[in-house]
């Protein structure tokens, strides 16, 4: 098969009318139910969320990549589905909030490379309003291929018939889940809890497959998915610019963090660094009493806040760090990596841990959202896209260097601080290292090197 022709695969884009309707449910599930029966299945995220890729990666038994018009581009998605489309068998893309929320939203990238698209639907407190809204959602962007809809947390078969009676088109009727509390994946303030962290997650996804067998989504067999079956054209590369960059980190080791506390990572940024010739170190901030040996380190997001004693009593770790810096190493902390290397991380209860006090100030949570949505940040002639998505605030003396902002934002914008301070660079902003891997190197290297 070449890599340089299209290549057709059965694909599926599962959406909804807006979050919390089960997509990352019902996605997992359909992954986990085709990957038993030994299928090969390629499962991707809208938007930059990490935690529901971890749910779907469990379930397919492979990688999960983010897929963003925006934050990772068209042709990032083009390369990344073409490849799929050559070792799968079925691809799934799980949608992000609303089918047309957003901009760009999950409707157009559906639309943009032809992928058919399912809806979810909490029908719980519905029943003929259940086919008006499915018509509005089949219709209301003409140029999306539709698929079909689900109905999930059903109460009963009479339940399930009413909605099914209600659909225009018989042939949209993909089936029902009924409510089911054991089946469902717990969630905390950021999103969904890791699949990694519950001793019983693959026996919840197999809970949710083995309902899913029952529906017409569920029967389909190999040949039947033909149906939704997408040419996936190859992405045009730029091979002078990837021989540029593939020396850019070589030689270097570059330490991880990894592990409960720090669990932000796409796979996709580690693939860059690679790519550009680094060796990736994987530690623990929270067991280990060491970094590795180490040219750069890199603590990523997650939750520090609810690990603050772990962390402020890692006492070997903190000094770690500390002599690291001390040569003048550098380190890049996002998000909750940058939050431990603050002098103390405040509850909102008001309990106060000591952190690793690498950068100066407190980390502050609160109840509401502090940052949420694409940003983009300079250094530079460079500029990385990425997003934000935190619920605590920094007070600081630390000047800002830079500022992520919103995409279109004026000159001059606030936005997520990007701090520096020796060879320490920090912010709230989680970068997409494959929108500029020349500005992700420079992340790591000290000002000499880059």
């Amino acid at each position: 098969m070449s890599m340089s022709q299209a290549i057709a695969c059965p694909a599926l884009l599962i959406c909804a009318p807006a979050s919390g309707q089960g997509k990352t449910t019902v996605t997992a599930a359909l992954a986990r139910l085709h990957a038993r029966r030994g299928r090969r299945v390629a499962v991707f995220k809208c938007g930059p969320d990490f935690l529901d890729p971890h749910w779907l990666a469990l379930a397919s038994g492979r990688h999960v990549h983010q897929i963003d018009l925006w934050m990772t581009g068209e042709d990032d998605i083009r390369r990344r589905l073409h490849e799929a489309a050559a070792s799968a068998d079925l691809i799934l893309i799980e949608g992000v909030m609303g089918m047309f929320d957003g901009a760009p939203s999950a409707a157009d990238l559906a639309e943009k490379f032809g992928v058919p698209v399912m809806s979810v639907i909490d029908a719980s407190a519905m029943a003929g309003t259940f086919g008006a809204l499915a018509l509005g959602l089949r219709t209301y962007q003409p140029g999306v291929r539709w698929a079909g809809v689900l109905a999930n947390r059903v109460a009963s078969a009479p339940h399930a018939q009413m909605l099914q009676d209600s659909l225009r088109e018989a042939d949209a009727w993909l089936g029902s889940l009924a409510y089911d509390a054991s089946c469902s994946f717990p969630e905390r303030h950021l999103g969904l809890t890791v699949a990694s962290e519950l001793a019983d997650a693959l026996e919840r996804l197999d809970a949710v497959a083995d309902l899913l067998e029952g529906t017409p989504l569920g029967a389909m067999t190999a040949q039947s998915l033909q149906q939704w079956s997408v040419e996936f054209q190859p992405a045009v590369h730029d091979a002078g610019q990837g021989a540029a960059l593939a020396a850019a980190l070589a030689g270097k080791t570059i330490a991880v963090a990894r592990d409960a506390a720090f669990c932000f990572l796409y796979q996709a940024n580690l693939d860059v660094l690679e790519g550009m010739g680094a060796s990736l170190e994987f530690f623990s901030p929270l067991a280990d009493a060491a970094l590795p040996a180490c040219d750069a380190v890199w603590l990523p997001g997650g939750y520090p806040e609810l690990h603050g004693r772990a962390i402020g009593d890692n006492a070997g770790m903190r000094d770690s760090l500390k002599a690291h810096v001390a040569v003048g190493r550098p380190v890049w902390a996002e998000c909750g990596g940058m939050m431990a290397l603050f002098d103390e991380l405040r509850l909102a209860d008001g309990t106060a841990w000591p952190m690793w006090g690498l950068l100066p100030g407190t980390v502050r949570m609160q109840a509401r959202l502090a940052g949420l949505g694409p940003r983009q940040l300079s250094l530079g002639e460079e500029t990385l896209r990425g997003h934000t998505f935190h619920y605590s605030v920094t007070e600081t003396a630390l000047p800002a260097m830079a500022q992520a902002v919103r995409p279109g934002a004026p000159a001059g914008a606030a936005g997520e601080a990007f701090y520096r301070q020796g060879p320490v660079r920090a912010s709230y902003f989680h970068p997409w290292f494959a929108s500029n891997p020349q500005a992700a190197a420079r992340l790591f290297l000290n000002e000499a090197q880059a």
